[in-house]
Parts: C-alpha cells; structure tokens; sequence
C-alpha cells in the first residue's frame, strides 16, 4: 500500500503524486471518480467495470433485506 501526504490548494485542489497515477493507469484527461463515507475520500480511474465494483455491496444488501423480510416479530401483521 502506497501512502503519501498531498496539500489542498485554496482552491480545493491536489495533485496525485506519480506513483499513484502510474499504478492506478491514470493519464492526463482521464475521468476519476469519488466517493465519500464520512471523513474518507475514495478516487477511482473511471472503468466500464465501475458497475461490478457493487458486486459485493448488493450481496451484503440483499442478506440484510433477506433477514429483515425473514423477522418472526413482523409476521403477526399477516394474520390480520
């Protein structure tokens, strides 16, 4: 894992040291994308494969719809 520290310039802007572009394949006109939880910033070079990236996120969704649809607690709604 790579870690480097970069300022914000006044105008909320900051340069992606080298290494990172290199190993991440980012080029001079690339599209990134960023995403935010909380205090953390993610970047991402844009990829048609962006969609799959959710992969993992839909399954972890889908087990907690799962379980809340499953709760015994909420069946006593359909006998009445």
């Amino acid at each position: 894992m790579l870690v480097k520290t970069v300022k914000v310039s006044d105008k909320g802007q900051i340069a992606i040291p080298v290494e990172f572009r290199e190993s991440a394949g980012i080029n001079r006109g690339d599209t990134l994308i960023m995403m935010q939880e909380k205090n953390k910033i993610l970047i991402e070079k844009n990829s048609k494969k962006f969609k799959d990236d959710f992969s993992d996120l839909l399954k972890h969704s889908e087990k907690v719809a799962e379980e809340l649809w499953r709760n015994k607690s909420d069946e006593i709604w359909d006998t009445i």
